[in-house]
């Protein structure tokens, strides 16, 4: 019986004006080795396109929700989707809805939930062809070069400079150091094993149903929302295990529609960045406070320096102004 009901799970999409890359999802999810027995998408677009999109479709188990004003905006659309879901479904799986599933995510995904018995949340692996690692058995690497359990990876450019100013992460992928930016889920080698995290991607996510009966996603985190994973991980990770299981892999192919504007967006950055440390670390001593900071306008300065470097120039100004501007106007 418990067997039965632990297999049960459901799917909630939150999308805005993107119907094509919706529908490329579904399909995907269509093709998965395990189907979600409950697939709620909630609809937060100006118009009916992704309705329309939708009428005919013959993706098994959808709830379709157009929802209105108070319910846009993406921490307040999943919680709209989370009073929906099934009371017998054990698992609550997210997705962003511009990402491509390999066929077997889900079944990866779940068999985590049956390995490990402490575990309250469980995220997915992105891949990402611009990142090539390679498996290694040496104890010395090049200097602008990262290793995690056997494998390693070149560093961008922007933690290269880091680690010469030794600001980079002293802890583990997925993993919030004292001074916060930590390294992301990306730093997590393709070795199809499981790793312990204290956050993980919110759009490759999923969850033990029961945890939302304690938290919720903060509504702290308007319209686009960004961080709003990583606090929500970070919260629940102080009542329970998380893990990220490599093998439950998937494409995200970052659709343009739908995000904000650069400035906003950079704003968001530096303004929810701080939010996110500070449920971490409410407390930080000068020490971490002078690294994040630190840290915080290095970023900035880096992002400013990409209207030499990179074609998108007005971009790259407005972005990096936001995020000034988002530093100098945090909580303290």
């Amino acid at each position: 019986m418990f067997f039965e009901r632990m297999m049960k799970f459901s799917l909630i999409i939150c999308t805005y004006q993107r119907p094509e890359a919706l529908l490329k999802l579904l399909k995907s999810v269509k093709e998965q080795t395990r189907y979600p027995d409950q697939i709620i998408v909630v609809d937060s677009s100006l118009d009916e396109e992704t309705k329309q999109t939708l009428i005919g479709s013959d993706f098994k188990n959808l709830e379709y929700y157009l929802v209105t004003k108070e319910n846009r905006g993406l921490t307040r659309q999943r919680n709209f989707g989370i009073k929906r879901v099934d009371e017998n479904s054990f698992i609550t799986c997210f997705l962003d809805d511009d990402v491509v599933l390999l066929e077997d995510y889900f079944e990866k995904l779940i068999e985590t939930y049956n390995k490990y018995t402490d575990v309250l949340g469980v995220g997915g692996y992105i891949l990402d062809d611009n990142i090539e690692w390679v498996k290694t058995e040496e104890n010395t690497i090049n200097f602008e070069e990262f290793v995690f359990d056997g494998w390693k990876r070149k560093l961008g450019s922007r933690n290269v400079l880091r680690k010469k100013l030794g600001l980079l992460s002293d802890q583990p992928p997925g993993f919030m150091p004292e001074f916060s930016h930590g390294l992301s889920i990306s730093f997590l080698p393709p070795s199809d094993k499981i790793y312990p995290v204290e956050f993980f991607m919110g759009g490759v996510s999923s969850y033990r149903t029961e945890v939302f009966s304690k938290i919720q996603f903060s509504e702290y985190f308007d319209g686009y929302g960004l961080y709003e994973d990583m606090d929500f991980c970070l919260r629940l990770s102080k009542l329970g295990a998380l893990y990220v299981n490599t093998a439950a892999k998937l494409y995200h192919y970052h659709e343009a529609s739908g995000r904000p504007n650069q400035f906003k967006y950079g704003k968001m950055v530096s303004q929810n960045g701080n939010y996110v440390w500070k449920i971490k670390n409410p407390n930080p001593d000068f020490s971490a406070k002078l690294k994040y900071y630190k840290i915080s306008f290095l970023l900035a300065f880096v992002r400013l320096s990409n209207v030499i470097n990179t074609p998108k120039k007005k971009e790259a100004c407005t972005e990096a102004f936001g995020r000034f501007l988002g530093i100098l106007f945090s909580n303290k």
